[in-house]
């Protein structure tokens, strides 16, 4: 496992670390002490950095988080989450510091702790990026010891762009996997520059990039896989990387990426060798409900290097069948 700088934080973290939305809810049924078992597997396997938010299951994420460091008082177990999303609409005005500082509260509380490691916006409306108030309210939020550091979880990379400008900006949380390839051009590069980290979220495409998801596969009802693949509840980037009505797309080039695959490893664990194949990345942050699937996971930072071939590969897989339905979306 390698260990990444998180922007100019001084926060090293494991190069695949944990997405603690589906241990919350909205990926079907979850079990509070199966949740735990994974948890603690993170940490057995070397993965020091959980990223939450405070809408995972109206906080049980974060409170399922505090009784692993609770429980594990002696390790360093980084923890970043988010708020804007306990919003009843999604407006600029929301974005006020009455309503942070709430939020920022309630989750100090889930989380057990007096100051939140990191905290980012949660996919809030463009136009908080470019009037650029809140990064004020959350500088003094910095300076009153609330929060260490804080960065944005977008849904767009213009909105990444427009955030980096800001001066303590630390991070930014995109979705970014072999079905997402766009942040690679531009974003990646200049985040570099700005030395601010990146997260790479929804690494494997809401499942499919485990190769295990076909035509005939049933979501339970309260799994977002089924009530939002055209966006009815939230942005349809969310799920299935945008490509929630364009299954017969994904799954050819989901064939044709298993081709890749090394003898040995899986198609999960190409995806994320794939993304920290790329300079700029800080980590990517796969979720995960069990034990065995974090293993598998973290796993992934033990495979040989991708080839250029390789590579390749999966530019052309991509550049054929996802492309034209995604790239410029977001």
């Amino acid at each position: 496992m390698r260990y990444l700088p998180l922007g100019r934080t001084g926060f090293n973290v494991s190069e695949i670390s944990f997405g603690a939305w589906a241990i919350g809810g909205a990926w079907g049924t979850v079990d509070d002490a199966v949740s735990l078992e994974a948890l603690h597997s993170f940490v057995e396997s070397g993965g020091n950095f959980i990223d939450t938010a405070d809408v995972y299951g109206d906080g049980r994420s974060e409170r399922l988080i505090a009784q692993l460091r609770k429980s594990r008082p002696g390790e360093r177990i980084i923890v970043a989450t988010k708020a804007g999303r306990r919003l009843p609409q999604q407006t600029p005005e929301g974005y006020s510091r009455a309503n942070l500082s709430a939020f920022i509260e309630r989750s100090l509380t889930n989380l057990q702790t007096d100051a939140i490691d990191l905290l980012q916006l949660h996919c809030p409306p463009t136009a908080v990026y470019q009037t650029g108030e809140v990064f004020g309210i959350l500088d003094d939020l910095v300076k009153t010891g609330k929060l260490r550091f804080y960065g944005v979880s977008v849904e767009k990379i213009d909105e990444a762009l427009l955030a980096i400008d800001y001066p303590n900006v630390q991070s930014v949380q995109v979705i970014f996997n072999l079905f997402r390839q766009r942040p690679a051009e531009v974003l990646l590069p200049r985040c570099a520059q700005k030395k601010v980290g990146v997260l790479a979220r929804v690494p494997l495409a809401s499942g499919l990039l485990t190769g295990r998801l076909t035509k005939a596969t049933i979501f339970a009802p309260d799994d977002h896989r089924q009530f939002n693949r055209s966006g009815e509840q939230f942005d349809a980037g969310e799920t299935l990387s945008g490509l929630g009505t364009h299954m017969d797309a994904a799954l050819a080039a989901v064939q044709e990426l298993q081709a890749l695959v090394p003898a040995g490893s899986n198609l999960a664990q190409f995806a994320l060798r794939w993304i920290g194949m790329h300079p700029g990345i800080t980590c990517s942050i796969p979720g995960a409900k069990r034990a065995d699937q974090v293993r598998d996971n973290l796993a992934a930072a033990s495979l040989a290097p991708l080839s250029e071939s390789q590579m390749q590969a999966c530019r052309t897989i991509y550049d054929r069948h996802i492309k034209p339905l995604v790239h410029e979306r977001w």
